[in-house]
């Protein structure tokens, strides 16, 4: 009975501590409409709303809500995505930002009746890649790795089996917010859904390499 008793409250203890997790979490455009329950994340995102800066359209904008923490050195992102798209260029992934001129999303994007994987990579200017998908999916898993100044973006349907989408410089040791984000830029906004959002540290590759080098020297 004890066993059971300290087992059930070791399992509310790291359940507690998940949603936690989110709750500890900033908002940055913070939109009219959201809840967390557990590990999960459900907003309304915010009508005519966008992360882009001047390619090609000539405008910027930042005014898309993105739930993030700061993380610092190298790590291991992903999450569940999932959301009711209804219009050209709804979005909902994963972002990884520095300042407003230099960041990384990553996800589902709707454009033209078509569900996408996409990419937008900003360094003072956004740039933009999409693999298009022949047929609606319910769900993807978007993880991105961070190793020194590169960016491995991955995707997956199964949580098993992820493909990479892109690799993409960002600058190494400096501090980025990572987190969800969603963008309805011609839209009235839509319900977008995250789940099993974790953050795994990594050991600094540099530093790893040094204690290598380091032994190999001392035999």
């Amino acid at each position: 009975m004890k066993t059971l008793l300290i087992s059930g409250l070791m399992f509310f203890a790291s359940f507690t501590s998940m949603s936690q997790t989110l709750e500890k979490m900033q908002w940055f455009n913070e939109p009219g409409c959201w809840k967390i329950e557990g590990n999960s994340l459900m907003m309304r995102v915010t009508p005519q709303t966008d992360y882009w800066r001047i390619s090609h359209y000539g405008f910027t904008v930042d005014d898309a809500p993105f739930l993030y923490a700061l993380q610092g050195g190298e790590f291991e992102v992903k999450v569940k995505i999932s959301g009711d798209y209804k219009t050209r260029f709804d979005q909902a992934g994963l972002m990884l930002r520095i300042d407003h001129e230099n960041y990384i999303k990553a996800g589902i994007e709707f454009v033209d009746g078509k569900y996408n994987l996409s990419t937008v990579v900003t360094h003072h200017t956004s740039d933009w890649s999409i693999i298009p998908l022949d047929n609606a999916v319910p769900f993807v898993w978007i993880k991105a790795i961070r190793k020194l100044d590169a960016v491995e973006i991955f995707y997956s349907f199964d949580d098993r089996k992820y493909i990479m989408m892109r690799n993409a410089w960002l600058q190494d040791n400096h501090p980025v917010k990572v987190g969800m984000m969603g963008a309805s830029p011609d839209g009235d906004g839509f319900k977008a859904q995250f789940e099993g959002f974790s953050i795994k540290h990594l050991p600094d590759s540099r530093r790893t390499q040094w204690l290598m080098n380091n032994a190999a020297n001392n035999e």
